[in-house]
């Protein structure tokens, strides 16, 4: 009897042969680079023809790996070395945007290429915007045809949402803002954005990720005025973004009059500062006197914590607004503030529910104030007034403009008898 244990048999040194078609073949990206610009140069410059050998060519070359490789080419013919130039040694083809003819008819063919290659292959979504990315801070070792070119399928692309406005980011690159290279892309690349989409399109895009108030630092900060892009951009042809930038711009100084205005408020500063500060923005930032009182007048109000009880909120708005009046006739100097106001009051005391019976108190302590006169009231009561509430309003109103009227009518007749 063998008592000898059986030996297991082993793998160790054994090799199994795999079926051809379960192998996937390995390429380094100079081999990659060959077989697509030997493919691009026998489909010849039909790009319906290109599209077709990309698509067919993803099932047999590794994309995903040779991603980057992929879209140099497509680009600019070639493997891009670190700064953008093509390498001399390398394969290259003349079937690529930077090639091709600097028109838009071009580059929308074009974008329809990367269109149907990134729809069929998704995975390539990221791979293509990180070369974009790239590439636009590559811009300075590309000719000036080939900036205007990629600014021309980069701002198609944008449009169609192949790509996100994140990209724009390389932009902002030191060295290219300095050198004014990303203001004259950037002139191209809007464009054909808006050529495809349109301003509030664009501004959508831009404001998803957080580009809408960045867009002056395409300029050097000695440039980064409201003046300075605007001039740049219309005489570039570009007016509906200037207007764009002119009124983000705006918005963005409103918001920080507010916040300050109500700063100085809670600290009680005097009133005499606070209207020379808010002098001094409106000027600094073309704000007009009508959208400063509805600042003013908002700020006012923010600053109190008012009680529940409609009985008692009138006594208090009263007691508040009288305090405060010497500040908002700083800013109804002209009769369409005065309106502004009269029409901001009504809208605060409808949204209010508690202040709906304190609009006519609010206005009769601001005409003995010389906040309000009797002309913008006038008008308000007569054809000016909002839809909300105005029957209530009107009502309240009525005695003291029938007063009004009677005063205007007295005053007159003895300016006819005294002449």
């Amino acid at each position: 009897m063998n008592n000898q244990k059986q030996q297991k048999p082993t793998l160790s040194g054994q090799r199994f042969k795999t079926r051809k078609r379960d192998e996937k073949e390995r390429f380094d990206p100079t081999q990659f680079q060959d077989c697509i610009i030997q493919g691009l140069t026998e489909t010849g410059s039909d790009l319906e023809a290109v599209a077709k050998f990309l698509d067919a060519s993803g099932a047999k070359l590794d994309y995903r790996r040779y991603a980057e490789t992929l879209f140099d080419i497509l680009v600019a013919g070639g493997m891009l070395a670190p700064g953008g130039t093509l390498a001399d040694d390398m394969m290259r083809t003349d079937v690529c945007v930077f090639a091709a003819q600097e028109d838009l008819e071009t580059m929308q063919a074009f974008a329809q290429v990367f269109n149907k290659l990134i729809r069929r292959y998704k995975y390539l979504e990221k791979g293509f915007e990180d070369e974009v990315k790239k590439l636009l801070l590559f811009l300075k070792g590309f000719s000036e045809s080939e900036r205007n070119k990629l600014a021309m399928l980069t701002g198609i692309l944008l449009a169609n949402g192949t790509l996100n406005a994140s990209i724009l980011n390389s932009l902002y690159n030191e060295n290219l803002v300095k050198e004014g290279v990303s203001a004259a892309f950037a002139v191209k690349l809007f464009k054909s954005w808006i050529n495809e989409k349109d301003i509030n399109a664009v501004a959508a895009s831009l404001r998803k990720v957080n580009m809408d108030n960045r867009l002056m630092e395409l300029f050097p900060a000695n440039k980064q005025s409201v003046e300075h892009f605007t001039k740049y951009f219309t005489d570039a042809g570009l007016k509906e973004l200037s207007e764009y930038v002119r009124n983000q711009q705006t918005i963005g100084a409103r918001k920080e009059l507010q916040k300050e205005l109500q700063e100085q408020m809670s600290r009680g500063d005097p009133f005499k500062d606070i209207i020379i500060y808010v002098k001094e923005e409106m000027k600094k930032n073309n704000i007009s006197e009508q959208t400063v009182i509805g600042i003013v007048w908002s700020s006012v109000m923010s600053t109190v914590e008012w009680n529940k009880k409609e009985e008692l909120v009138a006594e208090q708005a009263i007691k508040h607004l009288k305090q405060y009046s010497p500040l908002l006739a700083a800013f109804t100097t002209q009769g369409q503030s005065e309106l502004t106001l009269l029409l901001k009051i009504q809208e605060y005391c409808y949204d209010n529910i508690h202040f709906m019976k304190a609009f006519q108190k609010i206005v009769v302590l601001f005409y003995k104030a010389e906040v309000l006169s009797e002309e913008p009231i006038l008008k308000w009561y007569k054809d000016a007034h909002l839809a909300k509430g105005k029957s209530v309003f009107l009502e309240q109103m009525k005695k003291f403009v029938e007063w009004l009227k009677n005063a205007e009518e007295e005053s007159e007749s003895e300016t006819e008898e005294g002449d």
